[in-house]
């Protein structure tokens, strides 16, 4: 029976600086983000976020893309970790590696990307690669969006999006800082969203 009190544990995942995952964390003490971090998993063992995580009091497991000899070992590994955990849902924030997602978290897994999909998604459209593309495109705007994840890069259903213009004169660092305060509202939004289709009160 569903537990209209009960927050989701979530397993963030991360290849960068953790700027997300702060976010999340920032907007869970302050009690606008009704959810709790139970595990965070770094794909890269060199990437900021592994410190953002200590600093934050997260615990942090660091599964090493290339210490697997496929996609399929990783994301056993990944999803294996993310299970003893006991995650409700797994965030990805910037993390860059392709996962195989098993039937037990089909619809649980959520992604955010820095652009309105399907425009300037896919593999190697990340960070500032895409804000140089939509500069490069001559786009009017640009935001961002939340979405599933599926087994290919950027083209699960979308969850929610959010715009913001292009202003005359943006580089690529103006526009992400634009983007950015985007994604803070929109994340926590989407995890409320997919948390209440999961768990619906009643």
């Amino acid at each position: 029976m569903a537990d209209p009190l009960r927050k989701p544990r979530l397993a963030v995942l991360l290849s960068g600086g953790g700027t997300t995952l702060k976010n999340l964390q920032e907007r869970i003490d302050a009690g606008s983000l009704n959810a709790r971090v139970v595990c965070v998993i770094a794909s890269n063992s060199s990437c900021y976020g592994i410190q953002r995580a200590k600093d934050l009091g997260l615990p942090i497991h660091v599964l090493a893309r290339k210490s697997y000899s496929d996609k399929h070992a990783f994301s056993d590994a990944v999803f294996g970790t993310c299970r003893d955990a006991g995650a409700d849902l797994i965030c990805l924030a910037g993390f860059l590696s392709l996962l195989v997602i098993p039937d037990d978290y089909e619809g649980r897994v959520i992604n955010i990307h820095p652009s309105l999909l399907p425009k300037f998604g896919g593999q190697g459209m990340h960070g500032h690669h895409v804000h140089e593309a939509v500069l490069a495109a001559g786009e009017t705007e640009s935001g961002c969006t939340v979405h599933y994840a599926d087994n290919t890069y950027d083209t699960g259903p979308v969850i929610l999006q959010k715009t913001c213009p292009v202003i005359a004169g943006d580089t690529a660092d103006t526009l992400a800082a634009r983007v950015f305060e985007l994604e803070c509202e929109a994340y926590p939004q989407a995890i409320d969203k997919v948390w209440l289709k999961i768990n619906p009160a009643g």
